[in-house]
């Protein structure tokens, strides 16, 4: 029960972080029709951008600020000279130039940070572990990683459904068309849209780097597990995006914690190990496979 439990928790916040860089991605496709290959580039910047930051001034709050700033507004560089040129090409030219853009920033990072796999410190308040039930303890970081996403679910909900922005960005994906004929300037809400999900990027960078290692491409291997959610829970949909994301993020922790003991119990180690450790890999493209089987559009797809 305490294995079941510690990775029903890792799964809660590899959902968290998934979602972060997932509801970003899903808005910019969804609403913008943008094939944004570069998303997990702006998750590296956050990424080195907090490092630098932690390493110059030892404050956790500094680098968390540098890595939302730095996110953003490399973000808002792209969308400005590149994205905003491709709103009405073909998604081959996106994906082609948001290719090119990823090339670029890995060499534009290595150039300014080098590379050398900074290394990140955990703060002394998220340091250390909770005592969550009798004999059993929890990273803070980890719990902190999960209430953040939480945070951020629930911001981004009223943002969507309580406010003006959040009612042109829906409108926007219903009829971008109707919406320009009203007077409203597309290009901003655009870029502003393109900004937040780089934001929420740079977020997810600086929650990320105490736990995984920071370096040169850590964007794209990330970049594939989003898509993934975006994919089950519906392009466009942030809520598809935070059930996507926690289901994502449940499958792998539990698969990755169970089926090398299922799997031993059948066949050698010789040949359970090798297997488990790619059924495990593969499981998150099995679940969203059987997805699509049963609903095409994913969970719950945007409307219109």
């Amino acid at each position: 029960m305490m294995l079941l439990f510690e990775q029903l928790l890792n799964g809660l916040q590899f959902g968290a972080m998934l979602f972060m860089l997932a509801s970003g991605l899903t808005l910019i496709f969804g609403i913008m029709g943008v094939v944004n290959l570069t998303h997990g580039s702006f998750y590296m910047v956050g990424a080195y951008c907090a490092t630098f930051a932690i390493a110059r001034t030892g404050s956790f709050l500094a680098g968390m600020v540098a890595a939302l700033v730095g996110a953003a507004l490399y973000g808002l560089v792209v969308e400005v000279l590149v994205i905003r040129r491709l709103y009405r090409r073909d998604h081959l030219y996106q994906v082609l130039a948001t290719f090119g853009l990823i090339l670029f920033t890995n060499e534009a990072v290595s150039m300014l940070f080098g590379r050398t796999p900074p290394l990140a410190v955990t703060p002394a308040a998220l340091d250390g572990a909770v005592t969550l039930l009798p004999g059993f303890e929890y990273p803070v970081l980890r719990l902190a990683f999960i209430g953040v996403g939480a945070l951020v679910a629930l911001g981004l909900w009223l943002l969507v459904n309580g406010t003006r922005v959040g009612m042109l960005v829906r409108a926007g994906a219903d009829d971008r068309e109707m919406v320009d004929a009203l007077g409203v300037d597309i290009r901003n809400l655009y870029t502003i849209v393109f900004g937040l999900g780089a934001l929420l990027c740079g977020l997810a960078g600086v929650m990320a780097a105490p736990l995984l290692a920071v370096e040169i491409g850590m964007g794209e291997r990330v970049l594939i597990t989003t898509f993934v959610c975006i994919v089950i829970g519906g392009v466009g949909s942030v809520r598809g995006a935070l059930v996507g994301a926690i289901l994502v993020g449940m499958v792998d922790s539990l698969g990755r914690a169970y089926l090398p003991q299922l799997l031993g119990g059948l066949f050698t180690p010789t040949v359970a190990d090798p297997l488990a450790a790619g059924l495990a890999s593969a499981s998150i493209y099995l679940v969203m496979a059987a997805v699509l089987i049963v609903r095409p559009l994913g969970l719950f797809p945007m409307k219109g």
